[in-house]
């Protein structure tokens, strides 16, 4: 008679390759890499509203804005940029400290840029 696996034999066969192949190609840690955005500040609000990254990526930010001066702060982080309409203020800072962080216009130069909102998201290791 022929050989013929079973049908037990070969499931299990392949659900063991299965997870010896996710495994392998499962990231085992989140190595620091480096994340790029570009943010703009227009009409009291941010774009995007959130920037999520990992602890200790390298991120750098282009800052734009189109109607008036704004600024991004992150004041965990000791940033304070300011922008004028037009131009572009290119930054980057590590994000060595996990954890949820506002961003913000510090900025007086109208009322409701203090209604201006974002939000810093690092993701712990």
């Amino acid at each position: 008679m022929p050989y013929r696996p079973s049908l037990r034999g070969s499931a299990a066969s392949a659900l063991f390759f299965g997870l010896l192949l996710g495994w392998i190609s499962a990231p085992h840690s989140q190595e620091p890499g480096e994340r790029s955005f570009s943010v703009s500040a227009h009409k009291y609000a941010f774009t995007p509203a959130v920037i999520q990254v990992n602890q200790d990526d390298v991120v750098r930010v282009s800052f734009t804005t189109s109607d008036i001066p704004h600024s991004f702060t992150i004041d965990k982080y000791r940033i304070a940029k300011r922008v004028e309409p037009g131009k572009t203020v290119v930054f980057e800072f590590r994000a060595d400290q996990p954890g949820r962080f506002p961003i913000y216009c510090n900025l007086v130069t109208d009322e409701k840029c203090r209604d201006m909102k974002a939000e810093l998201v690092v993701n712990g290791r």
